[in-house]
């Protein structure tokens, strides 16, 4: 009945340092492997002993980064507490092309550059249970000094009332929830109006109406459409 276009959303995953991102990231990907793919980040921060280069982040020097950006290699780029980050333009349009959905995990600022040129994608915002929560994680995760975790609470603090430039909000508590909410707002985009590209009916308008006609009690269930 409904024909709906085949092109691929574009899906663009923001949160708070300690919000969980990347697992519930993880989580989506693994999912449905064959039909996401994750656009891997550049940036210039220092790599963490739990980092994987080419999985986690691109990691290059404020250099190189800079040098990038000049060749105007990026989709967006923000400075986020002192480091670069970045979305390569590189197969994204290839990956939508082919009905594949794109996530992309970007600070705020680079979504809402994505959002400028790009409206028609996702916006999911992944909330902190709570700042202490956040905290706690960021902590735990044993990879910041106190007075980085510091620029990154006040970082959240703001970032948090940026929520209403998003279509979603997703609470990550319990990490199975938020994953299948996600996954809830990604089923419900695809069944948008403006994905239709043709509605059709199988039986043609002239067969209802010679039903019609030749039934003078207009008895509905002898019509099969």
């Amino acid at each position: 009945m409904i024909k709906q276009k085949e092109r691929g959303s574009l899906i663009v995953i923001s949160a708070p340092s300690g919000s969980g991102k990347g697992t519930v990231i993880n989580e989506l990907l693994k999912n449905d492997s064959e039909h996401r793919w994750l656009s891997v980040s550049t940036t210039s921060r220092p790599i963490r002993t739990n980092d994987v280069p080419g999985v986690t982040y691109n990691f290059v020097t404020k250099e190189e980064f800079e040098k990038k950006i000049e060749e105007g290699y990026f989709l967006e780029y923000t400075n986020y507490v002192g480091n670069y980050y970045g979305t390569p333009k590189e197969f994204i349009s290839d990956k939508l092309s082919k009905g594949i959905d794109v996530i992309l995990e970007v600070e705020i600022e680079g979504a809402s550059n994505i959002k400028k040129l790009i409206p028609e994608a996702i916006f999911i915002f992944i909330m902190p249970p709570s700042l202490k929560e956040m905290v706690r994680r960021l902590k735990k995760r044993g990879t910041d000094s106190k007075e980085k975790i510091l620029d990154r609470f006040h970082q959240a603090y703001k970032e948090v009332n940026e929520v209403t430039k998003y279509n979603y909000v997703v609470v990550n508590d319990k990490l199975e929830d938020a994953v299948d909410k996600v996954e809830a707002i990604i089923k419900s985009e695809k069944c948008r109006v403006d994905r239709i590209e043709e509605v059709y009916l199988n039986t043609t308008e002239e067969e209802i109406h010679e039903l019609l006609m030749d039934d003078k009690d207009f008895v509905n269930e002898d019509i099969v459409i």
